[in-house]
């Protein structure tokens, strides 16, 4: 085993602004990446795909996803999976803020400046 062994707090963790009314933080392993978004009601919808897998996970409020062809509301508690390629994207359900955790294998470099905190983890 390599690095050390650390535990983080989310609400602690560098949060990044990507656009008004979206922020996001991130904690990577070697094989896998986790991404908490907060998503605020009224924030500007980007459809888009990436190559990677992405599995979406509500922990509170609701989202609205468009996965190709569905559109499934998403609540608290419940999962679903975006496939490699498809053009997608969510939006918040109502008047609450949506906390959202996304799962994506293998790890986006696009995303790996959200775990520069981590890189204590990976050192030999």
């Amino acid at each position: 085993m390599s690095g050390r062994t650390n535990v983080y707090k989310w609400d602690t963790l560098p949060r990044e602004e990507v656009r008004p009314g979206v922020s996001r933080t991130a904690f990577r392993g070697d094989n896998a990446l986790m991404v908490m978004n907060w998503l605020q009601p009224g924030m500007e919808v980007r459809p888009h795909s990436h190559p990677f897998e992405q599995l979406a996970y509500i922990l509170s409020g609701r989202v609205k996803f468009t996965i190709g062809d569905d559109v499934v509301e998403v609540g608290a508690g419940e999962v679903v999976r975006i496939p490699p390629d498809v053009m997608h994207c969510g939006e918040p359900v109502g008047d609450e803020v949506a906390v959202n955790l996304d799962v994506f294998a293998p790890v986006r470099d696009d995303y790996r400046h959200l775990t520069a905190y981590q890189e204590d983890d990976f050192a030999d």
